[in-house]
């Protein structure tokens, strides 16, 4: 894949501009953390006709280290989360949403990620209403059987890759407090799924920009 990449952009210019990233988020420090973000802009792609992606893919460091996690667990997993004090919640739990937007939509936001025990997994749309999946938080499944800090470790690499009806969008790959080789490395990464997931791969891609989330956005391609 990076092979696939070289042609189109290369590792130096990448580093150039995180390098100026860096620098201008040392120069002007902020009372919080920024993240560092890859901009796309796509062309000939017609969202109405062409068909929209969707895809995940696990980076190789954390973009951001403090997510915030919920378990939607089986009594199994609901003592489990309890014991590495993790947020979780019970069918019983989940049933005082009464299906209500409103609640279920502050839910959604309060969480970065949900884990769900695959045997509960199905009914939740049924207890929740659709909320969850609009916010694009439907909860990734945990089986018995899987390591759950392991789970939440890979998650927490994990960026999602969607279009939806705009030809724009922005990935969070980063933050300023990263090395800047763990920035490059997730960057070269994200930039060749998106490719690997565009119809016609490069020729989709008019436009990539990196920004820092107070600071000029750097032109990449």
């Amino acid at each position: 894949l990076l092979k696939f990449m070289s042609s189109r952009i290369s590792q130096r210019e990448i580093t150039d501009a995180v390098t100026k990233i860096l620098d201008q988020s040392q120069k002007k420090k902020r009372n919080f953390l920024e993240s560092v973000e890859l901009q796309i802009g796509l062309r000939n792609y017609d969202p109405k006709k062409d068909k929209r992606f969707s895809g995940s893919i696990s980076l190789p460091f954390p973009p951001k280290e403090e997510k915030k996690i919920a378990i939607l667990g089986d009594a199994v997993h609901l003592s489990e989360a309890s014991r590495f004090q993790l947020d979780s919640y019970g069918v019983e739990d989940l049933k005082k949403f009464n299906k209500q937007k409103k609640m279920v939509k502050k839910f959604a936001k309060k969480y970065d990620f949900f884990l769900a025990s695959e045997s509960i997994i199905k009914i939740i749309p049924r207890i929740l209403g659709p909320g969850l999946n609009k916010a694009g938080k439907f909860p990734f499944p945990l089986s018995h059987s899987e390591n759950l800090l392991d789970k939440i470790s890979m998650l927490k690499k994990n960026i999602k890759l969607e279009l939806k009806k705009v030809l724009c969008m922005g990935i969070l790959v980063g933050n300023v407090q990263m090395e800047k080789e763990q920035i490059v490395q997730n960057l070269l990464i994200s930039i060749n799924f998106l490719a690997s997931l565009l119809k016609k791969n490069w020729q989709n891609i008019g436009s990539l920009h990196i920004k820092s989330s107070m600071g000029p956005p750097v032109k990449i391609f």
